[in-house]
């Protein structure tokens, strides 16, 4: 169902607390279990705008420039959302509820705003984008004194992202039904119980496929190579490609144009990412451009089997997650033989090396056990960048390396907190 209600996406300040993954991805475009929140959007309404942070927007206008035009003033209402909202079935469900409403409705849970429904003269008379924090005020301002009765949304139906270890939470929560959805609304060809391909995708005959817990899905053109063996729930999107004895299992969810090797479990990888040699990867979450070299194993459980803590800028924050490994953010890379311990974040842009027993900030090389941990230039980034997107035939743009900068500038606090002494 498509309905002409315009829908505008917008990140509020807490989207800081889910770096590295929102350091250069609007949260609204996060995947877990396979779907983002635009995703959902645009199935709703082809009128999908959004208010995203300042250094994202050069990129966001050249790569999805619908999300920039004016509101479809034709419209009388506006559902405005969250970014961090979730991408599940009953967020989705709900967000297609409000969209049928014509009156005015604002959710919110503590000090932030989940959802709203506004007349749209009424937003665009104060529409101001010059930042997410104003925008969020301009909602804000349009409740003002109003006796709203809807002003509370349970958490259990529309969550929000808080923390990058929610993603792979409920990636886990999720999936299956995510799955189930994608069954029904897509045109996907059931070869094997459980087991879903899409137009040329492929699948070698000696592959092992188990669907009793969850379907397997294979977008446009992924493939699957020789005694490699699937465990459901699981997603390979389009041109993903899984090579020979590796082991996919319990609820992975490969973006499209990715290589994946060895075995991953839990876990979400987005688009464009590399870990197509041996190694363990588990209950974590890879960014865009990023390659794993042979051997790289990260640990998801510690060795007192007890609840795992992040620390997220200098906080220690409990998960209440027993299972819980990596969260590494785009264009990072490993070495060979790299070992991550449980509960790390390895920043945007970062080279680690060795053991990585602590959270790496974005712009370094980490060898930490070799007694080194350098600052990165953007520069080299930059050149890096380069030759990465020349192998997958992605043009390199003007915004893409300005976004390289700019995301270094936005993660100096990093560098200056970090633990060990960094060499410019």
């Amino acid at each position: 169902m498509v309905i002409a209600m315009n829908i505008v996406l917008f990140e509020d300040n807490a989207v800081e607390n889910i770096y590295p993954i929102t350091t250069g991805r609007a949260a609204y475009e996060i995947t877990c279990a396979s779907y983002r929140l635009i995703d959902f959007a645009r199935m709703i309404s082809a009128n999908t705008r959004s208010v995203v942070r300042d250094h994202l927007k050069p990129v966001q206008a050249v790569t999805d420039r619908s999300l920039t035009d004016p509101l479809d003033v034709g419209e009388p209402w506006t559902l405005i959302l969250n970014g961090r909202l979730v991408p599940t079935i009953k967020n989705f469900e709900a967000i297609k509820k409000l969209s049928l409403t014509d009156k005015p409705v604002l959710l919110t849970q503590g000090t932030s705003i989940v959802a709203a429904v506004v007349a749209t003269k009424q937003l665009t008379e104060r529409w101001n984008t010059t930042s997410t924090y104003q925008f969020t005020q301009t909602v804000e301002s349009l409740f003002s004194g109003m006796d709203n009765s809807n002003g509370a949304a349970p958490e259990a139906l529309m969550p929000l992202f808080q923390y990058p270890h929610d993603v792979v939470r409920y990636n886990l929560e999720t999936f299956t039904d995510n799955l189930n959805f994608r069954i029904a609304k897509e045109n996907y060809s059931e070869i094997k119980d459980g087991l879903f391909v899409a137009k040329n995708a492929t699948i070698d005959p000696t592959v092992s496929v188990h669907a009793k817990n969850g379907p397997i899905i294979l977008d446009e053109d992924a493939s699957i190579g020789p005694f490699s063996f699937i465990n459901g729930p699981a997603y390979l999107g389009p041109k993903a490609r899984v090579i020979e004895h590796a082991a996919i299992k319990d609820a992975v969810s490969i973006g499209h144009t990715t290589k994946i090797g060895g075995e991953v479990e839990a876990s979400v990888i987005e688009p464009f990412t590399n870990k197509q040699h041996h190694g363990f990867l588990g209950h974590s979450y890879l960014g865009s451009w990023i390659n794993l070299g042979a051997g790289t194993c990260n640990s998801d459980l510690k060795n007192t089997y007890g609840e795992v803590k992040m620390e997220y800028r200098g906080q220690k924050v409990s998960t209440g997650m027993q299972f819980i490994g990596c969260i590494v953010g785009d264009y990072a890379k490993s070495a060979i033989n790299t070992g991550i311990f449980t509960g790390k974040l390895i920043g945007t842009c970062s080279m680690v090396y060795g053991f990585v027993t602590t959270n790496v900030p974005s712009f370094v090389n980490y060898a930490r056990s070799f007694g080194q941990v350098t600052e990165l230039p953007p520069s080299v980034m930059a050149a890096t960048q380069y030759r990465m997107f020349s192998r997958r035939n992605v043009q390199q743009r003007p915004c893409d390396i300005q976004l390289l900068h700019d995301m270094y500038e936005l993660t100096r606090h990093e560098r200056q907190l970090a633990e060990e002494p960094l060499v410019f």
